[in-house]
């Protein structure tokens, strides 16, 4: 019974009537010199609650049942921080407002380095740090000065008990476990360690008991949390904020521990069987496709999206503020253009491609871009996958419409992987509106996720490239050089496209597309009427294959003088392709790969 009973004082105390035990029987009078040793070394360390009624005889209550509360009405703030970003702001503000303030070991030094007071936690549960830090704040005198309600008497009378006090203000951030397995140098083992357990119980804690504790997870608040208190505010509003903001940290910080979990247990499986997409809002919109539609941009913190790039991580330079449609656009600019190896600009208009061409030299593939149809790339999206020197950032600036060679070119985004400091002047002289983004290479084998009423759909990214498949001859003249270059080149572009997508082009240079018609013919003709007589001797790429041929889409490319057709294969009908493009000497090419995109 004694050793039960003292026991709860935890630490030395705990040690002290333990060795009773060990010891020779003594008499009643050395028992209570060791009692009173134990419990004099036991007060003076209990914190704070309400005394009750006198202390009843020490063989009826517990040894901490007598503790003496500290000073009353003394409010206590426990710090605990990883990221000690503006602590020493903090831990000043805090004191100044008469908080008592207890903290846990690097934490409690940069506060004492800032002249701040500071109670350690260990001073208060009586139990060293052990387990090489994994036990520091699992404690009750921690927990339950936490989680008490302050409207319960029972509570109250739980707490005064077992001398402990409450906790008004609790300030925790976590264990940079993020940080640490995205550095790409730690091992296993040491990402186990780096999973922070006491930070969180803390945190949903005073999340749970928010009407009575105020909890900040994050720095940035550490101004208002000040005001508040200062005022002595009486708001359940800001205090609901705050317990919302310090579950979803937990949670953001709980989804990346999972993941990390799952990549290193399921053997290359990107498809778990649940899984939380960590998203933090970077921006709110003006509006969303439309302007009745409200509208924000969220960054996605998954693991698998550290240095993956893309539109999402790009820096604006200059010009009016993104908008849900600029988002988009921007997206499927910088996709396509991130496919090509050669110096190439793309033109995207309403996530589509209008015009897409590589040369060695990027202003002529500037030129050409432009050019397949610069009615459609007025009030686009220009991307490179080359660095904007001066010379293009003019090109860029100056440039008149193909159409009336007057009208200069306006764009609403340009995006690229650099700019010269040159080039980057004379592109912000074109416009004060003009958006310039500078991005980096999109990643490749992220998993796609994409929204239907009720549910998500997830699939792998469609990454393929002409050097992933094999280009198979299924006519009876096989392509030239030239030929086969230029169908891979449109095979590249059409998976940019919208279904039903075509893609002619000629001499790595779209000229012409059709794209998003429920059927494949009127793509077709949409194509060619962009291409005009330049189709004659080029290729076409067909996002899926042709359901059928004769007196239907390939008859009709061949009668207007496509050189060579490249389709997935795979219809009933592929034999009926073949004797067209056999009649009229195109050549067939079977990738064996669909393109669809919706």
């Amino acid at each position: 019974m004694v050793c039960a009973a003292v026991s709860l004082a935890g630490g030395s105390a705990t040690a002290t009537a333990t060795s009773l035990s060990r010891r020779p029987a003594l008499d009643l009078h050395s028992r209570r010199l060791l009692w009173a040793r134990a419990m004099s070394h036991v007060a003076p360390r209990l914190s704070s609650a309400t005394v009750g009624a006198p202390t009843p005889d020490h063989d009826q209550r517990p040894a901490r049942a007598r503790a003496v509360a500290a000073q009353a009405g003394v409010r206590q703030a426990l710090i605990s921080l990883s990221d000690k970003t503006d602590l020493a702001n903090l831990g000043n503000g805090l004191e100044s407002l008469g908080f008592s303030i207890i903290s846990t070991g690097g934490t409690a030094s940069s506060l004492e380095a800032a002249g701040v007071n500071v109670t350690k936690v260990e001073q208060i549960t009586h139990f060293p740090e052990m387990l090489d830090g994994r036990v520091k704040t699992l404690h009750p005198s921690i927990h339950g000065g936490i989680l008490a309600r302050r409207d319960q008497e029972h509570h109250l009378e739980a707490l005064n008990e077992h001398g402990i006090g409450t906790f008004d203000v609790v300030v925790v951030n976590l264990y940079p476990f993020y940080d640490k397995v995205t550095s790409g140098t730690i091992t296993f083992e040491d990402g186990i360690e780096n999973i922070d357990i006491g930070g969180p119980t803390m945190i949903r804690a005073a999340a749970k008991n928010h009407k009575d504790v105020l909890v900040v997870v994050d720095h940035h608040d550490y101004p208002a949390l000040l005001k508040y208190l200062q005022e002595n505010q009486v708001d359940p509003q800001f205090r609901r904020m705050l317990a919302w903001k310090a579950f979803q940290h937990v949670a953001s910080y709980d989804s990346a521990v999972s993941e990390w979990l799952w990549k290193q247990s399921s053997g290359g499986d990107i498809f778990p069987p649940s899984f939380t997409v960590p998203l933090s809002m970077k921006s709110t919109l003006r509006y969303g496709e439309n302007p009745h539609q409200k509208a924000a941009f969220y960054g996605d913190r998954s693991l698998s999206l550290v240095n993956a790039g893309g539109i999402a991580t790009s820096f604006q330079h200059h010009g009016k503020e993104m908008s849900y449609n600029n988002y988009l656009d921007a997206d499927a600019a910088w996709n396509c253009v991130s496919e090509f190896e050669n110096p190439t600009c793309v033109v995207v208009k309403h996530t589509n491609p209008c015009g897409v061409a590589s040369r060695q030299d990027v202003l002529e593939a500037y030129r050409l871009a432009v050019k397949a149809d610069p009615v459609s790339a007025f009030g686009g999206i220009v991307a490179f996958n080359t660095t904007i020197d001066e010379d293009l950032a003019k090109e860029i600036r100056e440039f008149r419409s193909p159409t009336d060679g007057e009208t200069r070119m306006f764009y609403e985004i340009v995006v690229a992987p650099g700019y010269t400091e040159k080039g980057l002047e004379v592109l912000k002289g074109k416009s004060k509106t003009l958006r310039i983004l500078e991005a980096k290479r999109s990643g490749k084998n992220m998993l796609s996720l994409r929204q239907v009423s009720g549910g998500w759909l997830a699939q792998e990214s469609d990454d393929l490239t002409p050097e992933d498949i094999t280009f198979t001859t299924g006519s009876e003249r096989a392509p030239t050089d030239s030929e086969l270059s230029d169908a891979k080149f449109a095979w590249l572009c059409v998976k940019h496209v919208k279904s039903n997508a075509i893609v002619i082009a000629k001499d790595n240079c779209m000229l012409g597309m059709g794209s998003g018609q429920p059927n494949r013919v009127d793509s077709l003709r949409i194509a060619f009427r962009k291409a005009g007589e330049a189709a004659k001797g080029a290729a076409l790429a067909s996002d899926a294959f042709f359901p059928f041929a004769w007196k239907d889409a390939v008859e009709e490319a061949c009668e207007n003088g496509i050189s060579t057709i490249a389709q997935p294969g795979g219809s009933m009908r592929d034999k009926d392709a073949v004797d067209c493009c056999n009649k009229y000497g195109v050549s067939l090419l079977f990738t064996g790969v669909r393109h669809f995109r919706h």
